[in-house]
């Protein structure tokens, strides 16, 4: 009867909540995607302890996709209702090449940080940002979360073609679909909706074709298949 039951609580993710001050420090490690709910959950409570916000350390997270994103800047917009504030201390590749390709890098940046890293308080001397740059962040957070809300399930279905097709995990597929848009110098959801469309028989550019197959290559070489 136990083993069921330990077996129930398996989880992709889990995190270590350490307090520091006004602020938590929140290491995840693991998968940040669609069943992130307990990750959710678990974010949400740190925030809601803390009195200024919390520092994310996502090095350790060797998966994530636009729900991961999505969780992310949910958590972000409660916590600017809060008056608290996101940033993210610290990344690995893939996390990082979603925050570049979506553009949402900076929106988890220090308040008041500049390319240094550094922090420059303003005229008020608080360090905080004034009430026109924070409405301007609102705005592109907005746009970012629209987007990825609109892009999400084309990208999970061109995913989905992708591990059909050449038989890749979940990951591989990522993988290959992100290196195929850099290689290609097309938008990730651009990419994604042509491959949707070879479903109902609209062919790739010859080019695509070469860099997808490559990237399969590539990528196979890298995480070889069980």
């Amino acid at each position: 009867m136990p083993e069921p039951a330990q077996e129930a609580q398996t989880c992709l993710v889990t995190i270590d909540v350490v307090p520091d001050g006004d602020r938590m420090n929140v290491r995840v490690c693991g998968e940040l995607d669609h069943g992130g709910l307990q990750l959710e959950r678990g974010l949400t409570e740190a925030l809601d302890s803390s009195a200024s916000g919390i520092d994310l350390d996502l090095s350790a997270i060797g998966f994530c996709d636009c729900s991961g994103l999505n969780l992310l800047l949910g958590l972000r917009r409660k916590a600017l209702d809060d008056g608290k504030t996101i940033t993210i201390s610290a990344s690995g590749p893939s996390v990082d090449r979603l925050l570049e390709l979506t553009g949402a890098r900076e929106l988890f940046a220090r308040p008041g940080a500049d390319h240094d890293g550094s922090t420059e308080p303003n005229a008020a001397g608080d360090g905080l940002k004034a009430p026109e740059a924070v409405d301007q962040e609102l705005r592109k957070e907005v746009a970012e979360l629209r987007r990825a809300m609109q892009t999400r399930p084309a990208i999970d279905l061109a995913r989905g073609i992708l591990m059909a097709s050449f038989s890749l995990s979940p990951e591989v597929a990522w993988t290959v679909l992100v290196t195929a848009s850099q290689n290609t110098n097309t938008k990730l959801h651009v990419l994604a909706q042509d491959l949707v469309g070879t479903v109902q028989g609209t062919p790739l550019p010859e080019e695509v074709q070469q860099q997808l197959a490559a990237a399969v290559t590539q990528a196979r070489a890298a995480v070889p298949l069980a």
